[in-house]
């Protein structure tokens, strides 16, 4: 991504999301990471904001990425997919590069099997969207504007605010 003035987001998508629009659309919906990717672009844009959007069924290759983050982008959107439950490393790729963070779920991960209740990548993020759809990734653009402003409202990790 080249270097501008414009803070630019790393959004980085995990395993089968690649797969939407086709994917139990009943769970996900219609929409195809390609239609998420073009809302949260305009979204993105209408707060002064530049997107890279990413998607791989690696784990090592998202890892990879959030290696190569801090100094490149101002903040991490991850939807990890099901490696939000299985994958220490991604936690601890997303603790290393010292980001903001907001972890995003298409579906309501607490109203689906047991198991999805719970997401590594939560201890490292600053915030959850999930059960939204793809507005989801418009919701946690708008998170990190508010992040990056400096919004003194944001929960601070510690239960103060």
């Amino acid at each position: 991504m080249p270097a501008t003035d414009t803070p630019a987001v790393l959004v980085l998508n995990g395993p089968n999301l690649n797969m939407l629009g086709r994917r139990e659309p009943a769970v996900y919906g219609r929409q195809t990471l390609a239609d998420i990717e073009e809302m949260a672009t305009r979204e993105a844009a209408s707060l002064g904001l530049t997107v890279d959007f990413r998607q791989s069924n690696s784990e090592a290759e998202l890892i990879d990425w959030i290696h190569r983050a801090p100094g490149e982008y101002a903040a991490i959107v991850i939807n990890a997919g099901a490696f939000s439950h299985t994958s220490v490393a991604l936690r601890d790729a997303l603790l290393i590069a010292g980001l903001p963070v907001i972890e995003v779920h298409i579906s309501n991960i607490f109203k689906r099997e047991a198991f999805r209740h719970h997401s590594y990548i939560s201890a490292a993020a600053r915030g959850l969207i999930c059960g939204l759809g793809g507005k989801g990734y418009c919701l946690a653009l708008d998170a990190v504007a508010d992040i990056l402003a400096g919004d003194k409202t944001e929960l601070t990790g510690d239960g103060q605010t």
